[in-house]
């Protein structure tokens, strides 16, 4: 499989030479079917061979590689050479092979036994299982409560049922005012829901959820941001549809724009979810909900045209794969909220926000004026509760106007 990558003998002949010789055939077809160009690849390829040199020089054996070892030879091999930034990478791709091929053992996986990260293994359970949310959310909630616990029991014994009112409600305080509203609502759903979590399972026996305050900012204290029909447009037609990434990126935001996906649920999209007879797409909304949704003409074409031209050849079976090497689904949403933020700054165009919602909330708003109810916008956006569609209630203003009363004293003359 080398020769995938090099077509001179001698050079293959030479990698084929070393102590990790029998091991480069198979990891070059884990390099192709991820993708890797030649150039790519053969860095790659020069990095191991230089390794497997230095393991001789060090009469050290293949059976012995793990973390310690490579990061020994890195250390080294930068005080010779200047390191290029994806030789680490590499070399832990490289040590998974290993250990899938059964050349060296997985290592054992060694937990913390530290009463406070016990107990945060015990919230993530809780969490996941019990009130099943999305690893992203879960990975969202953990750095309050991790911060909460390591304030709280910093240099004393971990006592659960000595926290007390004063300690949350402190904690809130001194922080919220150095996170953005947002950030400091989160912060109050999650010390709310970690206490209520340590009342059920027997930590502590007052509830002290009552005792965190709340930030202020209400609901329906802003108007939603959004983009004008036209300019929703603009950021369509500046996607290059004459490159795989442009055609790509143009679907993801058909998608956006037309179904009012989310970015994680642009993301999650897989293969088998698209009904191509059917003209439907199933979506894995938030808390795990699944809904089919029509798969409309313009969004439909562009996700067929990007699948069959431009969607690289690989395992995984997400909709949406990085351009680069290695070939994979997107690692997180915000993957997505930066293809939107770069195609908003492409149409010249400048609104508070830029991220995926954005196109989301355009299309709401674009529904409102064209005369949808509340109950279809909530419908198109899978909404679960009525007040949070009633917030685009605020962007009608011909009918709030109809509503409004007259100021007293203000006459209307004839």
């Amino acid at each position: 499989m080398l020769e995938h990558f090099f077509d001179d003998p001698v050079v293959v002949k030479r990698l084929r030479s070393g102590p990790l010789s029998p091991y480069l055939d198979s990891f070059a077809g884990l390099l192709a079917g991820l993708g890797y160009a030649r150039g790519t690849a053969g860095a790659q390829f020069g990095l191991l061979l230089r390794m497997g040199q230095w393991l001789d020089g060090n009469e050290l054996t293949v059976a012995e590689l793990d973390e310690r070892i490579v990061t020994r030879f890195l250390d080294e091999e930068g005080c010779h050479r200047r390191r290029r930034r994806g030789d680490r990478a590499t070399v832990r791709r490289f040590l998974d092979h290993l250990r899938h091929e059964g050349v060296i053992p997985v290592p054992e996986r060694v937990l913390d036994v530290h009463p406070l990260a016990l107990l945060t293994r015990r919230y993530v359970q809780y969490l996941q299982v019990e009130r099943g949310l999305c690893p992203d959310t879960v990975h969202n909630y953990l750095p309050f409560v991790e911060r909460f616990l390591g304030e709280r029991f910093a240099d004393t014994p971990v006592r659960l049922g000595e926290l007390n009112a004063s300690d949350a409600s402190a904690f809130i305080l001194r922080h919220a005012r150095s996170l953005s509203l947002g950030r400091a609502k989160l912060m109050v759903t999650v010390l709310r829901s970690f206490l209520r979590f340590l009342l059920q399972h027997g930590e502590i026996e007052t509830d002290l959820t009552a005792s965190v305050p709340a930030v202020s900012g209400w609901r329906q204290a802003s108007v939603p941001q959004y983009l004008g029909a036209h300019d929703v447009q603009r950021v369509l037609d500046g996607c290059d549809r004459h490159t795989a990434v442009g055609r790509r990126n143009y679907a993801i935001l058909l998608l956006l724009a037309r179904l009012g996906l989310r970015a994680g649920e642009v993301v999650a999209l897989q293969l088998d979810d698209v009904d191509w007879r059917a003209g439907e797409v199933t979506v894995r909304g938030k808390g795990s909900v699944q809904d089919r949704l029509p798969l409309v003409t313009d969004v439909g074409e562009a996700m067929a045209t990007y699948v069959r031209q431009d969607r690289p050849s690989c395992a995984s079976r997400r909709v949406f794969i990085r351009a680069r090497a290695p070939h994979r689904g997107f690692a997180t949403p915000a993957a997505v909220s930066t293809i939107v933020e770069r195609a908003v700054d492409r149409a010249g165009l400048h609104p508070p926000i830029r991220g995926a919602h954005l196109l989301r909330r355009s299309l709401a708003t674009g529904m409102l004026h064209r005369g949808a109810s509340m109950a279809e916008i909530a419908q198109v956006l899978r909404h679960r509760a009525a007040a949070t569609t009633e917030i685009y209630a605020k962007v009608d203003f011909e009918g709030l106007r109809a509503l409004a009363q007259r100021w007293p004293g203000d006459e209307v003359t004839q």
